[in-house]
């Protein structure tokens, strides 16, 4: 305990206590002080730790890649991935820092903020009762004093009392009463110190048993209780550093699994696969050029052409174009267009352009699957309104219809068109037949004749021989005879019926024209693309869209089937 107080004696009888209670006093403030500053200490630590981890997760955040941008685009290198990963771990990592503010703020700064209060008011009711006890002791040692003072004077009234009975005893010439006046009034004095004497041992006695209470009970009681408060304040404040740095340790296994994973992306790095990955996005799919053949220009050349030059000319072309010579073999050297270039993506080199192509191709795809899934949607609401007639009228749900099967017939000849050329490109162009064309297979070929009347027209140097003034049997010898294939024709025989239930312009070449409710006999039904080969009055043929259309097959050759 705190054994802070000395009895230092004056007058070889009377204590006096220093009993250190404002040295207690203070020390004790002091011990309070300390734990409201390490208290602060550790929510200043609290916010260090929040605002970390916000500036790891923005961080995070600022390098994520953006959508729909050439950094999305980018994730399929390895070192983007790994990159990404360390962007996700330190997301993660940013997560501990905000487990290691939420404990201390609860586990350490709530507790101790709680406890102080606890403390001082602890503290408060223990130097109250100290301060009770000291003014009790006081309070005695004031009475023994008085009654010690009157004891005092109470004796030496006596004693003066006696010294007049025994000089007026003696003299003679003082009367018989004055005489014994004297002897009462000293016998009155005596017995008054007397019961001064009485008195005064009393309160002495109760003084010194109240005074060892003090000393050796009460205010050692007190001051235990205050060791007792200063030391469990000492274990705390060590109880918190020690959690301190335990809130700390519990995250560090989770902290080191984010650097392994850290570690994990850096070696999954590939750099084969990342440079196999950068050829195969720019390969061009040229073919490597051959030898620069030796120009012999001391030798005369004939440079005009003659009436019989053309044939020449392409034999000479092809055969050029066979032989890897042709104006082609330089388009790696030729700067590229700026702007967006064609549709069909001729700009770009063969490798390049087959990429270029089946993307748009699945992405008119996907358009065509999703007005599709509406066109179901919508066909489920007109079934719900044919059985359901409250619900609504069906054919509110009709031009809806016609508008979205107008939209798929147009996603569907974009992407017979795109089809087209990625088989130009891959060398899978459709084989000529006597057959007409369907209005999706018309656009392909056009482009391949107008393609190959072109190099039909080209001199072996690369110059074009046909002239303005030339021969008119010349040029119809030039020209390509696709259109030839439509003539001569075997008639078919009808195969069914059809009602149009929607109008068609039928502008594009190969398809007829048709007005609401006509009706038109089918020589060829839909093989999947969605056309349906019809005719009118025995002399007009063509392709119209077969969700324009019931058509009605005859029984005795498809056997009774109607579709729309």
């Amino acid at each position: 305990m705190y054994k802070l107080h000395t009895w230092l004696p004056e007058g070889g009888n009377e204590p006096d206590s220093l009993d250190q209670f404002d040295n207690l006093e203070k020390h004790t403030q002091w011990g309070i002080e300390f734990v409201e500053r390490y208290n602060k200490f550790v929510k200043d630590r609290t916010e260090i730790e929040i605002s970390y981890a916000k500036q790891l997760r923005n961080l995070s955040k600022k390098y994520q890649p953006k959508k729909n941008s050439r950094e999305e685009e980018e994730q399929r290198y390895t070192s983007c991935q790994a990159f990404l990963a360390i962007l996700n771990e330190m997301n993660d990592y940013a997560g501990q820092h905000e487990v290691i503010a939420e404990n201390m703020s609860g586990l350490i700064f709530a507790e101790l903020s709680r406890y102080i209060q606890e403390l001082k008011q602890e503290r408060k009711l223990h130097f109250q009762e100290g301060r009770r006890a000291q003014q009790h002791i006081e309070s005695c040692w004031k009475q023994l004093e008085n009654s010690k003072r009157r004891f005092e004077r109470d004796c030496k009234e006596a004693e003066r009392a006696q010294q007049h009975f025994e000089k007026m005893d003696n003299d003679l010439n003082v009367t018989k009463a004055d005489v014994e006046k004297a002897r009462q009034q000293a016998h009155t004095r005596h017995h008054m110190a007397s019961e001064s004497k009485t008195e005064y041992s009393n309160v002495l006695q109760n003084f010194n048993k109240e005074q060892h209470e003090h000393y050796y009970t009460n205010i050692p009681n007190i001051f235990q209780r205050i060791q007792d408060l200063d030391e469990r304040r000492i274990v705390k404040i060590g109880e918190s550093m020690k959690t301190f740095s335990e809130v700390d340790r519990q995250v560090i296994p989770i902290i080191g699994k984010c650097l392994d994973e850290i570690t994990k992306a850096a070696e999954s790095i590939d750099e084969k696969h990342d440079t196999q990955l950068v050829i195969e996005a720019f390969k061009s799919g040229f073919e490597q050029p051959g030898d620069v053949e030796f120009e012999d220009f001391s030798q005369p050349m004939k440079r005009t052409v003659s009436e019989s030059s053309l044939s020449n000319s392409r034999s000479d072309g092809k055969q050029e174009s066979k032989g890897g010579k042709s104006k082609g073999k330089l388009w790696p050297f030729i700067k590229k267009n700026k702007g967006s270039g064609p549709e069909d993506f001729s700009n770009l080199p063969p490798e390049q352009r087959r990429k270029k192509l089946q993307q748009k191709i699945d992405e008119i795809n996907k358009e065509i699957q999703k007005e599709s899934d509406q066109k179901d949607g919508l066909m489920k609401m007109k079934d719900a309104y044919i059985k359901n007639p409250q619900l609504g009228r069906p054919e509110t749900v009709d031009p809806k219809l016609a508008e979205i099967e107008q939209t798929i017939e147009k996603l569907r000849q974009e992407s017979q068109k795109f089809e087209a050329w990625l088989a130009e490109v891959e060398g899978r162009l459709p084989v000529r037949t006597d057959q007409p064309r369907r209005p999706s297979e018309m656009h392909e070929l056009q482009s391949t004749a107008v393609n190959n009347c072109a190099q039909d027209r080209e001199s072996p140097d690369g110059s074009y021989t046909e002239e303005q003034n030339q021969d008119p049997e010349l040029k119809v010898a030039a020209q390509c005879e696709f259109d030839d294939e439509f003539d001569d024709e075997e008639v078919l025989a009808a195969i069914g019926t059809c009602k149009a239930m929607y109008p068609f312009e039928g502008q594009n070449e190969g398809t007829i024209a048709m007005a609401e409710g006509e009706t038109l006999s089918v020589i060829e039904e839909d093989k999947g693309d969605g056309w349906t080969r019809v005719r009118r009055n025995e002399d007009e043929e063509g392709y119209v869209p077969t969700s324009y259309v019931e058509v009605y097959l005859d029984r005795n050759t498809k056997g009774a089937m109607t579709y729309i």
